[in-house]
Parts: structure tokens; C-alpha cells; sequence
């Protein structure tokens, strides 16, 4: 027994850490790559920040709505199928991106990308480990996103570095062929492992599945956890990816500003490494209820940099460990609060509410922006992140009534 403990263990660690590498990549090309170039695009296209905002917002509204398809697929047990199709897209859609020169072409490079998402990034890729492992998902879970957390310390910096010394066009083909060459083999070879693993659940989708996807959604339960999830990402979205030209309003150095947007991922490491420490002593919904906070006081600290410039150190710790950890909990919170039947496909109708408010928020800032400048961004954001965090409140209370 103890053998096969262990070399259970072993494979999941193994499986972990390759799609760990695979989500640096799909993240810091297709994701963080935004917020990396959006001031480069809009120097060189001389498109408004709204115009090119819009573009990724309908990358992420595409990206929600596909996350249910890719779910179910992972459900039916087609992971690997997911992986192989999304990765070659994501590939194809950065060598296409790093092509266009009108805005029309933009937005259509981005909204093949926004599907490709659905199947590359963080959502899928929790599906495929909680349908293969089961009990042991959070541990895979944290290994895969402890890793995946430099993903914006290696886009900002690395597209920064290739732009000043070539071109942004050679920066989005450098993470294109990195997605096909390094994260395609990596997700296909994990996946695999995976499936090995697999007790084997039926392929189909059964009448049961189906009315329990129904019950799950129509719950009050399900809403709750929906709409403060979606408040994080909303939040998270209005100051990711306008972080550059925020900082820069507020009067930091474009070096400054590149350093503390690339600082984030680090601190989401710490603050997972941290979750680890304490999750003897706390559940996962007190964790997520902690980072909640974390994100709010993280906009009130943005709010000072203005006037002290030292709080965007404050901002980028408490930033980059709450939404860190939010990315762990999500899905471990998801599972708990509503059972792991049919994960893939109930995590991927939350992720639609999740990706959809990522999706608003660059648009939303950029015309909140025009608006108020900065300032009231930052505002709006931290009313959001408020309004997440006694959404959260009231989920914990009644999943703790229906525990008895």
C-alpha cells in the first residue's frame, strides 16, 4: 500500500510539473502577452486604448464561452484532445498575431486566441487534474500553479526585452514557437500520464450527469460563488492589464512600472507558498476568504501611490499573494461547495462568469479611464473587490447551513 502511495505521488508530481511549464507558456503568451505590449501597440498603431482593449475583451468573452465545451469534453475523458487542438491554435493565432497591421486583423487574431484559451489555460488544465486525481487534486493543483505563478515575471520582462532590441512582432513569435516546441509536448505527455492513471469513467454523458449539472446551477450556492469570483476577476482585469500606463499616470518610470508589473508573479508564488504554511491550521474557504481581503486592501494601497510611490511595493505583495491564492482555491472551493461529479463542466459554466468580467474589464477600464483617469479606476476596482468579498461571506455561511 505504501509503495503505491508513493508511486502515486511520484506520477502526480511528474504530471504537475509538466503542465506547470505548459501553463508558464500558454499564460505569458496568450494572457499576460496583452498588458506586456498594449502601450508598444498603442505607440506604433496609434489605435486608443479603448479600440485595443476591446480586442482582448472579445478574446476573453470567447474564451468564457468556449470553457463549458472544454469542460464537458474533459469530462467525457478527451483532455489530451483539448490540449493537442488548443495548443496548435494558440501557436498558430501568436505567429498570426505577430502579422497584422490593420485593427480588423487584430481583433480577429484575438478572438481565435480567446478560443484557444478555454482549452490551454488554468481551467482546463484543473479539470484534467481533478478528473484524473481526484482527493489528490490540490496538491497537483498547488504544484501546477506555484510554478505557473512567474508566468507574468517571464511575459513583461522577456516581450519587453525582445521589443527593445528587435520588434514586438519578434516577441510574439519567440512565445508561439516556445507554445508549440516546449507547452504543446509537455500538456500532450502529462495528459497521458494522467489518463494512465484514470480508473476509467464512462466517456458518456449520462441523463444522471446532466440533471446534476442542472440542480448544481439552478442553486443559490452556485450564483454566490459565481458572482464573487467574478468580482475577483473583474477587479484583477481593471488593474493587470492597464498596470503600465496606470503606473506610469502615477508618475513611476517605465523601468519602475515594468520591475512591479513583473514582481506580481512572484508574489503569487509567495503567496501560495504561504497558503501551504497555513493550510494545516485553515480551510480552503477561509484561505479564499482571507485573499479576498488581500485584494481589496491591495486596491486601497494602489490608491496612495500617487502621493507615496513606496505603496506600490504594499500593492504588488498584497495584489499578487490574494489573487495568487485565489487561483489555487477557486477550483479546490468550487469542488468542495458543490461536489466533484461533473467538475469540468460546472467549473467551466463558473469560469464563463469568471472569464466574461475578466473579458469587460480592460474595455471597462479604458472607458472609466477616459472618465476619471486612473484614480477612478483604482476606485471602482476597489468597490468591486469589496462587493466579491461579501458575496464570499454569504456563500461560506450557507455551505456551513447545509453541512449542518
Amino acid at each position: 500500500m505504501a509503495q503505491t502511495e508513493h508511486n502515486l505521488q511520484r506520477m502526480l508530481r511528474g504530471v504537475a510539473l509538466r503542465l506547470a511549464i505548459a501553463q508558464i507558456i500558454a499564460w505569458a503568451g496568450t494572457l499576460y502577452i496583452f498588458p506586456a505590449l498594449l502601450p508598444t501597440w498603442e505607440a506604433v498603431f496609434h489605435w486608443s486604448k479603448a479600440q485595443i482593449s476591446g480586442a482582448f475583451t472579445v478574446a476573453l468573452l470567447l474564451s468564457a464561452c468556449s470553457a463549458p465545451v472544454a469542460g464537458r469534453l474533459i469530462d467525457m475523458g478527451l483532455g489530451r484532445s483539448v490540449f493537442l487542438g488548443s495548443y496548435l491554435l494558440a501557436g498558430a493565432g501568436l505567429f498570426a498575431l505577430s502579422a497584422v497591421e490593420s485593427l480588423w486583423q487584430f481583433y480577429a487574431v484575438w478572438a481565435l486566441l480567446g478560443v484557444t484559451m478555454a482549452g490551454t489555460l488554468y481551467e482546463a488544465c484543473f479539470a484534467v487534474i481533478t478528473r484524473y486525481f481526484g482527493v489528490y487534486a490540490k496538491r497537483a493543483i498547488t504544484i501546477v500553479t506555484l510554478v505557473a505563478g512567474f508566468a507574468g515575471s517571464v511575459s513583461f520582462p522577456t516581450a519587453q526585452l525582445i521589443t527593445r532590441y528587435t520588434n514586438w512582432r519578434a516577441a510574439v513569435a519567440f512565445f508561439a514557437v516556445a507554445l508549440l516546441c516546449i507547452a504543446l509536448p509537455l500538456a500532450w505527455q502529462a495528459s497521458s500520464r494522467a489518463m494512465r492513471h484514470s480508473s476509467g469513467v464512462s466517456k458518456a454523458v449520462s441523463r444522471h450527469a446532466e440533471q446534476n449539472i442542472r440542480q448544481t446551477i439552478a442553486s443559490p450556492l452556485f450564483w454566490l460563488l459565481g458572482f464573487a469570483f467574478l468580482c475577483i476577476a473583474l477587479e484583477h482585469g481593471l488593474l493587470l492589464t492597464h498596470l503600465l500606463p496606470l503606473l506610469y499616470e502615477y508618475g513611476l518610470s517605465a523601468d519602475s512600472a515594468i520591475i512591479a508589473a513583473a514582481t506580481i508573479g512572484p508574489m503569487q508564488v509567495f503567496g501560495r507558498i504561504l497558503m501551504i504554511s497555513v493550510e494545516s491550521h485553515l480551510d480552503a474557504a477561509k484561505i479564499a476568504a482571507i485573499s479576498f481581503a488581500f485584494m481589496a486592501l491591495a486596491a486601497l494601497a494602489l490608491l496612495g501611490v500617487s502621493a507615496v510611490p513606496a505603496l506600490i511595493v504594499v500593492f504588488v505583495m498584497l495584489h499578487g499573494s490574494g489573487y495568487g491564492v485565489t487561483s489555487v482555491t477557486r477550483p479546490v472551493v468550487t469542488a468542495e461547495f458543490l461536489g466533484r461529479e461533473n467538475f469540468g463542466a460546472i467549473s467551466g459554466m463558473l469560469a464563463t462568469l469568471f472569464m466574461a468580467a475578466f473579458a469587460c474589464a480592460p474595455t471597462i477600464a479604458a472607458f472609466v479611464w477616459e472618465l476619471g483617469g486612473y484614480d477612478l479606476v483604482v476606485v471602482v476596482a476597489l468597490a468591486i473587490a469589496l462587493c466579491g468579498m461579501s458575496l464570499f461571506s454569504i456563500a461560506m455561511q450557507l455551505h456551513r447551513r447545509r453541512l449542518g
